[in-house]
This record gives structure tokens, sequence and C-alpha cells, in this order.
């Protein structure tokens, strides 16, 4: 099986900023957005994890990824996942 894993990250540095991805390896994943080797995720280190959905496969996960991402899916995440 493919396993994809869509993650919410949160800011500890700025609260209210969010950041939503598509990975294999959450904590590999997480590992690079604090270290800085991520430029869209950079300047509001550090992050921790807030939500983690895994799929079993690849086009279901970015499906998803791409409506959390969306206005709409952005109220769905705020409303499901408690993210502010």
């Amino acid at each position: 099986m493919d396993k994809r894993f869509v993650y919410v990250l949160r800011s500890l540095s700025f609260p209210t900023r969010r950041y939503v991805g598509l990975t294999s390896d959450v904590a590999q994943r997480l590992e690079q957005h604090n270290r800085g080797l991520t430029p869209s995720t950079t300047a509001c280190r550090p992050w921790t994890l807030s939500v983690t959905i895994e799929f079993c496969d690849q086009p279901r996960a970015v499906a998803f990824e791409k409506y959390l991402k969306s206005p709409s899916g952005r109220a769905f995440a705020r409303r499901h996942f408690a993210i502010d």
C-alpha cells in the first residue's frame, strides 16, 4: 500500500498560523519544517503537529489536502479539528 498522510501544523511562535501538507513520513516532515528546510514555513518556526489523517493511497490524500486548503476546507478544519 502507498500510505500517505495529510497533516496540519500549528506555529508555536504565531499561534494563529497553520500549515496543511502531505507526506509519507510525518515525523521526518515535521523535522524538516522545524529545521527551516521548507521555505513556506521557515518564518513561523517552530511548528507542532495538530492533526494527522492517514489515507491508503495518494490520490485520496492529494484530494483531501487540496480541499483543506480551500475556503470551505478551512471552515471544515476549524469546525471538526478545533483549528482557529
